[in-house]
């Protein structure tokens, strides 16, 4: 920034600009503070002048990393960065700064200047927009989940065995809670298990129970699981890794909703919701003899596909911002917000573990970060090579490059078509039309 324009109207536009803007000098004192600063902060301009940034915005920022700073030591410009400051009132309030150096006609720094805006209202909007796509616990736009989130009070009120599939990671155990806790057994026990973490002898007494003597350690009676969730659900996940024999036996308590505890003579009836899930292609595993046709008729009434990650990267941010809110809360560590290369290492990388994957990931980046913003280099090595690109590999180019691959997706899902992808975007057709001209695509 250099100051060559007539020095008659400096004041009247400093003072009108709606955003605040403040200077500095070399040493860092503050040497000016327009009106709209002083609503922002609570500050008047004379208890703001011949004070450093830090004593007025108070945040950690200003000391460990100041941007305006930066700007004024290396002509760096910084642009519309998040931070937290305190009020006057000593009230906390998000703002975007952006920075840049001031130079005279030769070249030699004068100081700095800082203009912010108050984004109160934006992260309102945000967060309202947010939470309209979170259903139950799950965190999606995209269009198959919220085809599956709008289906979900159906399926949750029929009794009919539900077969959930998906990768691993996918949030299948979540739309499975979800059915429950939308159907009328809701209050009713919701029982879990891990069809795949036990052997068949043990998953057999995990499931239906034992009676005294049934075997050695038996010195008394052990109700299963399905006695357990008698008039409530229960979630048999991973259901594609149990035995032919075990399918046997799971196939009789379907289909009659009795079965015998081990050792027993005498038969148990239940009413239990059975609610299946898989990171397999069941009707594959039948076709290749691997799991009984008779017990996945029985557990394909309601067949739900839960889409991989990698389908559905435009709910990558919003699952970012989710876990953020989460840790946040559990750790107490003031971090609100991830920056733009960081998040597009994240929508670039493959994550293979899907949404589990993601949220180890940002975990690990509470753990690092000592800011209040999540930076590439906090996140775990295999998204942190990023920093290894060549230098001309900009924030810009980066972020471009994730939203050109979540449009390219969105639109293949629609073949081609802008007014449906644009629906599930969230964006208006036009805005789409300007974002795919910009990225060069097309339809």
């Amino acid at each position: 920034m250099k100051t060559g324009s007539d020095p008659r109207f400096l004041p009247i536009i400093f003072q009108s600009i709606p955003h605040g803007i403040f200077t500095i000098d070399e040493s860092g004192l503050i040497t000016s503070f327009n009106h709209a600063a002083e609503q922002i902060t609570g500050f008047d301009a004379d208890e703001a002048i011949g004070k450093r940034c830090y004593e007025i915005f108070r945040t950690d920022i200003c000391r460990q990393d100041c941007p305006l700073k930066r700007s004024v030591r290396t002509m760096e410009k910084i642009e519309d960065r998040e931070v937290t400051i305190l009020t006057k009132k000593g009230e906390k309030l998000v703002i975007s700064i952006s920075t840049a150096a001031m130079t005279d006609e030769v070249g030699n720094v004068l100081g700095g200047v800082e203009m912010f805006r108050d984004l109160s209202l934006v992260i309102e909007l945000r967060k309202k927009l947010e939470k309209s796509y979170v259903f139950e616990g799950i965190v999606s736009k995209n269009l198959q989940m919220q085809k599956i989130k709008e289906r979900l009070p159906l399926f949750a009120a029929s009794p009919s065995t539900v077969l959930i599939e998906g990768a691993s990671g996918t949030g299948k155990d979540l739309v499975a809670r979800a059915i429950h806790n939308l159907s009328p057994r809701k209050d009713k026990p919701f029982v879990t298990v891990n069809c795949s973490a036990l052997p068949d002898n043990l998953l057999e007494s995990e499931l239906f129970g034992y009676v005294r003597g049934a075997f050695t350690d038996a010195k008394k009676d052990k109700p299963g699981r399905f006695q357990l969730a008698h008039t409530g659900s229960i979630l048999l996940d991973e259901i594609g890794e149990i035995s032919p024999a075990m399918q046997v036996k799971l196939l009789r308590v379907l289909q009659q909703r009795e079965f015998e505890p081990l050792g027993a003579t005498e038969t148990i009836k239940v009413d239990v919701r059975v609610i299946a899930a898989t990171n397999k292609n069941l009707e594959k595993e039948v076709h290749e003899g691997l799991f009984r046709d008779d017990l996945y008729y029985r557990l394909n009434v309601i067949r739900m596909q839960i889409p991989p990650l990698s389908e559905r990267r435009e709910d990558i941010p919003l699952l970012v911002n989710h876990f953020i809110d989460h840790f946040y809360r559990l750790q107490g560590k003031r971090i609100n917000k991830i920056s733009e290369p960081a998040l597009a290492a994240l929508m670039t990388a493959p994550l293979p573990g899907n949404i589990r994957e993601l949220e180890n990931a940002i975990e690990y980046a509470f753990v690092i970060c000592q800011d209040d913003v999540i930076e590439v280099h906090h996140l775990p090595p295999q998204y942190s090579e990023i920093k290894r690109h060549p230098h001309d590999v900009s924030k810009v180019v980066l972020f471009d490059s994730a939203e050109r691959d979540v449009i390219q997706s969105v639109l293949k899902r629609h073949q081609g078509n802008r007014t449906r992808a644009a629906k599930e975007l969230g964006i208006s057709r036009q805005t789409l039309w300007r974002k795919m001209n910009r990225l060069g695509l097309t339809a």
